[in-house]
């Protein structure tokens, strides 16, 4: 088993995780960060697990200082799920998330256009895609919503 295999076993992602979160709410009371809705040519939704807390989610973070959203979509799509988008195709939308203790806004962008990179973060668990009617079981239910937000089955809401 290799040294980051056990890393993603053990307790410290999460722990990092939840330091990271806290030190967050000191330095940036209000966050923005990027979701890419990656779908490649059958129409399935591409998914990232992570390491440090449970479900099923759409690849993205947060936008660094000096970086545009467009800039952290993109590399979000990298680092997480190994999909370099050619072009983000447009801004799906712009949403609030207030259920993680703090202001966050997230804006979501599709991905039709893109090419496999290499990868390998400590961060990901797993990398999949889904048929976007048959998501996993613990898929997040705000990813289950713009799934079906994008695909027409429900309207738009403008909370993550």
């Amino acid at each position: 088993m290799s040294a980051v295999d056990l890393f993603r076993r053990s307790p410290l992602p999460w722990l990092l995780y939840r330091t990271h979160l806290s030190l967050l709410k000191l330095r940036a009371p209000v966050t923005l960060g990027v979701r890419t809705l990656i779908v490649d040519e059958q129409d399935r939704v591409l998914l990232i697990r992570h390491s440090y807390r449970p479900g099923w989610y759409l690849p993205g973070g947060g936008v660094k200082k000096w970086e545009t959203m467009e800039e952290a979509a993109c590399r979000e799509s990298r680092e997480e799920a190994g999909i370099d988008p050619i072009a983000l195709d447009r801004l799906v939308g712009l949403y609030a998330n207030f259920e993680i203790g703090r202001p966050d806004h997230v804006a979501l962008y599709l991905v039709r256009r893109w090419r496999p990179v290499s990868h390998n973060s400590w961060e990901i668990a797993d990398v999949a895609f889904a048929p976007w009617d048959d998501l996993p079981p613990d898929t997040t239910d705000a990813t289950r919503r713009r799934v079906e937000e994008f695909m027409g089955l429900r309207p738009p809401d403008n909370r993550w």
